[in-house]
């Protein structure tokens, strides 16, 4: 489906609610802002239920004939077993301070974007079929049944949430859409109502370690393509280690750093600095061709799954005795990390509480998890004088920082990459407050949300971003936007040459190996991208 250009998006977005009650607006399914259903040979490869053919467009879901019951039933067993959902379902007075902060409402004008209507479609349920209250009252409580009709408008709207918790951030009571959001995934892949671009991605994860279904040998023949690249870049070739047993460090980043642009100089960048720490100071790390995926698709489909999914991680440090592991840039794969990891697949007792044999610096943020943000990692590199840089290589470059969701809220990682950027270039320009740090906007294409067929509702969640760094790009002549995450760096891609053209994407460590001057390399006459460096532009 083609997408409206760019101005005529922009004006038909309408903030003007509809007329009556909510639960009497009947929700249609509308091309451009739903995904596709789940292939079900991708959901019979890791058992989840019901496995069919299905369209979201058609009347005929195939459902299971308990369909209802299930749903119900799993929400009474997660109502026992998550206390935060439970408060959630409870504690909202309906104030509206959340309503304005969706990036998905402010790009569409759909109030059941709204945090606080979104929340409803499935607090109406829990009132209406599990309260006392909703029971008799109905309505009139703030409940209602669960229909054919509730189900898909739920399944349309818990799929148009990427789990950023932007809206959590100014919820008075501190309810968390995404964790509701997780929930109500969870509900609908009971009843096999999932997406492919979620569903294909987990069962590839779970065959061959990644989710793009990349093989092993492929894998490795990728990261050498990227080697043959920096050699004709600055004439080194980088020699990485593949399931190295006995290496220092286990490295693992998302596959999208492997398979697709931005992501690749970012990779490329990777390489670069571990082959300077080895020649400088004998850094031994080494990839995993089985744990070649940082990212959990996981995530979005069940906590069950996300455990599933993440265990790879610890297994393959055993397996190779390393003593900690290292992690790329990316947004959710560290919101795992960082927030599940150790409880869900720990205690890593057979890793070492990590410390920087080059700087000795001991990372206390991750002596429960053993694994360290490569961010942090470089940055105190730097701080330590560690390492070789030469900032007029990015003189070209005028460029501001997008927060990644699950690394800011989640992690609250704000200062460690602005250091970095701060070092390895000159022109760095802050993005309005109110749309950075703890209160960055989503790319609008988190949680398993950036399909092709989705593309209207994808740029539409963009706006608040990109409208943001048009500020930077109309004062300051911004032209490039740096970011951590792998699934920013796809999605941004778009929706930035959308609504800025201009303005290109990149990841923290393709700056980085731009300036790295690295021992014995050739007078370099372009940057990552084959791009001439400045003052090495042709007549």
């Amino acid at each position: 489906m083609a997408i409206e250009k760019p101005d005529v998006l922009f004006k038909n977005i309408s903030h003007r609610p509809p007329q009556g009650d909510w639960m009497d607006v009947q929700s249609k399914i509308k091309p451009g802002r739903y995904c596709y259903a789940g292939d079900p040979e991708a959901l019979e490869y890791v058992g989840l239920p019901n496995p069919r053919k299905w369209n979201p467009l058609d009347d005929d879901w195939k459902l299971p004939e308990n369909w209802q019951e299930i749903v119900i039933g799993g929400l009474k067993e997660r109502l026992d077993r998550f206390r935060s959902f439970k408060i959630f379902m409870d504690v909202c007075v309906r104030c509206g301070a959340c309503a304005d902060k969706c990036h998905f409402f402010i790009g569409s004008g759909d109030p059941k974007n709204m945090p606080v209507l979104r929340a409803e479609l499935l607090r109406s349920i829990y009132r209406g079929e599990i309260t006392k209250a909703g029971k008799i009252l109905g309505r009139f409580a703030g409940g209602r049944k669960l229909t054919e009709e509730v189900l898909k408008e739920i399944w349309y709207y818990y799929y148009q949430c990427t789990e950023c918790r932007r809206c959590s951030v100014f919820c008075p009571y501190g309810i968390d859409q995404a964790e509701i959001t997780i929930i109500g995934r969870e509900l609908l892949n009971l009843i096999g109502l999932n997406i492919d671009w979620i569903a294909k991605p987990v069962a590839n994860c779970y065959r061959t370690g990644n989710h793009l279904g990349i093989q092993p040998h492929a894998f490795k023949d990728m990261i050498d393509f990227f080697c043959d690249d920096i050699e004709e870049v600055c004439g080194i070739r980088p020699e990485p280690t593949f399931n190295k047993v006995g290496a220092d460090i286990l490295f693992v980043t998302p596959s999208g750093d492997v398979f697709a642009d931005p992501g690749t100089y970012t990779c490329m960048g990777y390489l670069m600095l571990f082959h300077y720490l080895k020649e400088e100071y004998g850094l031994d790390v080494t990839w995993s061709t089985y744990a070649s995926e940082g990212g959990n698709f996981g995530f979005f489909t069940s906590h069950e799954m996300m455990k599933r999914l993440n265990a790879k991680m610890y297994m393959e440090a055993k397996r190779l005795g390393v003593k900690w592991i290292l992690g790329g840039e990316c947004g959710h794969m560290w919101r795992v990390i960082h927030q599940y990891m150790d409880t869900m697949n720990g205690p890593a007792d057979f890793l070492e509480t990590p410390v920087s044999p080059i700087t000795g610096t001991k990372f206390q943020s991750a002596a429960s998890t053993k694994m360290v943000h490569i961010v942090e990692f470089t940055a105190d590199l730097i701080k330590n004088g560690k390492l070789n840089l030469d900032k007029s290589r990015n003189a070209n470059i005028k460029a501001t920082f997008h927060d990644s969701c699950n690394t800011s809220r989640g992690m609250g990682f704000f200062e460690e990459p602005r250091y970095i950027i701060k070092n390895v270039l000159d022109n760095f320009y802050e993005m309005p407050e109110g749309t950075t740090k703890e209160q960055t906007f989503c790319c609008g294409g988190g949680s398993g949300l950036n399909a092709g067929e989705n593309e209207e509702i994808r740029m539409m969640g963009g706006l608040p971003r990109a409208n943001a760094v048009k500020f930077v790009h109309d004062r300051h002549d911004v032209n490039m936007l740096s970011c951590i995450c792998a699934i920013d760096r796809a999605t941004l891609t778009q929706s930035v040459n959308y609504w800025v053209p201009g303005v290109e994407v990149c990841g923290l460590h393709e700056l980085v190996g731009n300036a790295l001057v690295l021992p014995g390399e050739s007078e370099r006459e372009t940057d990552l991208r084959a791009e001439p460096l400045p003052g090495k532009e042709e007549e």
